[in-house]
């Protein structure tokens, strides 16, 4: 068993941890696992790579990695969005055995499900498409139209674009749907995406605790711990004989919440008690 990570930063660390910790809790031996980072791969690291039966990636430069290698066992890949390993699936299609995933993003249910349970008047979800995300776009139409919610969005072709479509989105959305596409939310223009909603009342619903912190008023995530654990009991199934998985999106979650943005905009919002609504939302038959 292969716990290989993109690199050896915290996020990455937590997660292979978490993956070893399921993998033990359900009997794998401890001394069966073999934990790398692809900067530290050698020839020396030869044996445990041959020897695995199955293989966690976490992170994009994991997977194509594993992608990559001839003769490779299945592969359960984490912390990887959605439209992410779908892109690299299509250019690198896997030779033999199969490859499912733990999405890092959260389902649109999800997303809308706190949208309607923070800002229950909210109708109208505006939303940034950039060219990585724009494939989501009818999925989060159909989520959408089954809450009885619109969708105001606009696509972001070049820089240029950006911040013209987001004064088009916010004229007409009650909350910014922020999704994750590097072209649309990266570090150089977050601060004035944050900026543009504050001084207009439109509240962003983000996609990370870091964006919450930096001015979104709140998120719904998945720790690297959560996602690991769940990377683990699927590698498990396979190591067991089990039946290839399919690709899922995350089964725990966290919700971040800004009370200072919150207090600005009128609203009280309790983060524990939205998240404890969701979690039991989601466990109702």
């Amino acid at each position: 068993m292969l716990v290989l990570s993109s690199d050896r930063s915290d996020s990455y660390a937590d997660a292979s941890q978490a993956v070893v910790t399921e993998l033990v809790r359900q009997g794998v031996r401890r001394g069966d696992i073999a934990q790398l980072a692809v900067p530290d791969m050698g020839g020396g690291d030869l044996a445990a790579i041959q020897g695995a039966k199955v293989w966690v990636t976490l992170g994009s430069d994991a997977l194509v990695r594993a992608l990559q290698r001839e003769g490779r066992p299945p592969v359960i890949s984490a912390l990887i969005p959605r439209q992410g390993f779908e892109r690299l699936m299509r250019s690198n299609p896997p030779k033999a055995a199969p490859v499912a995933a733990v999405y890092l993003d959260q389902p649109f249910v999800r997303q809308l499900e706190l949208v309607h349970q923070a800002l229950p008047d909210v109708k109208r979800i505006g939303v940034l498409w950039g060219q990585e995300s724009l494939p989501q776009q009818a999925s989060l139409q159909a989520a959408a139209q089954a809450r009885g919610m619109e969708v105001v969005s606009s696509p972001v072709v070049g820089p240029s674009s950006l911040f013209s479509g987001l004064k088009t989105v916010l004229d007409d959305a009650g909350v910014l749907l922020a999704v994750a596409d590097p072209q649309v939310y990266n570090g150089g223009t977050i601060s004035n995406i944050l900026l543009a909603t504050y001084r207009v009342r439109v509240p962003v619903m983000a996609f990370s605790p870091a964006y919450v912190k930096a001015g979104a008023l709140l998120a719904v995530y998945s720790t690297p711990r959560q996602i690991g654990t769940q990377a683990g009991a699927l590698a498990r199934t396979l190591l067991q004989g089990g039946a290839p998985p399919v690709s899922q999106y995350p089964q725990d979650f966290e919700v971040a919440v800004n009370e200072h943005v919150a207090r600005s905009l009128g609203l009280t919002l309790d983060e524990a008690a939205l998240s404890d609504r969701m979690h039991r939302l989601e466990k109702r038959p």
